[in-house]
């Protein structure tokens, strides 16, 4: 699993940097967010520590997209800063603007992780509670990635937002163990021409 998440880091930066160089990658995002806190199901909140650094490419829409009010394809890496679950996401996202320079940016997306699914241990044994307080145990090794970003544009070039992300499987992807992860942070975008 972990050289399949990297194979998907790598390939995630390769294909990036050759859109941008192409005039496909409309924003580029970085910034930090806090890992695995407690914002709707706060069971296995704060296990995992973090934080994890954000880095995301957003592409211009594609016109066969024009029918679904023209998302924007995405590629996200949420790198844990303490080596705990670090994901590699792709998938689309929405604007919608209030003002000039305000927008809500919804998405969804498919990713796959670096983390733990199930627990090795039996349960009820003490090595499977150890186990357990030590590690958010999401059941399937891809998951579904909803988002939801508060966008404002600072300047024509730069901008900030705030971001929260939901990682889970959402027994579609996986069946059974579902903890999902809940992460909450602020990144900084610049676009390009």
């Amino acid at each position: 699993m972990k050289v399949k998440f990297a194979i998907a880091a790598l390939g995630a930066t390769v294909l990036g940097a050759g859109s941008a160089q192409a005039g496909l990658v409309e924003e580029a995002r970085l910034g930090v967010t806090a890992h695995n806190i407690c914002v709707i199901d706060c069971k296995n909140a704060d296990i995992e520590e973090g934080p994890n650094v954000s880095a995301e490419l957003v592409f211009a829409s594609p016109d066969f997209l024009s029918w679904a009010f023209s998302p924007r394809p995405y590629l996200n890496t949420s790198i844990n800063t303490s080596g705990a679950t670090s994901f590699v996401s792709g998938g689309l996202q929405w604007e919608f603007n209030f003002t000039d320079r305000l927008s809500f940016a919804p998405g969804l997306g498919y990713t796959v992780h670096n983390g733990e699914t199930n627990n090795p241990y039996a349960n009820g044994t003490p090595e499977a509670a150890e186990f357990a307080a030590e590690h958010v145990l999401l059941g399937s090794e891809d998951l579904f990635r909803t988002s939801f970003a508060l966008h404002y544009q600072m300047t024509e070039r730069v901008g900030v937002e705030a971001l929260y992300e939901h990682y889970s499987h959402g027994q579609i992807l996986g069946d059974g163990r579902n903890q999902g992860m809940d992460n909450l942070g602020l990144r900084f975008s610049y676009t390009f021409d």
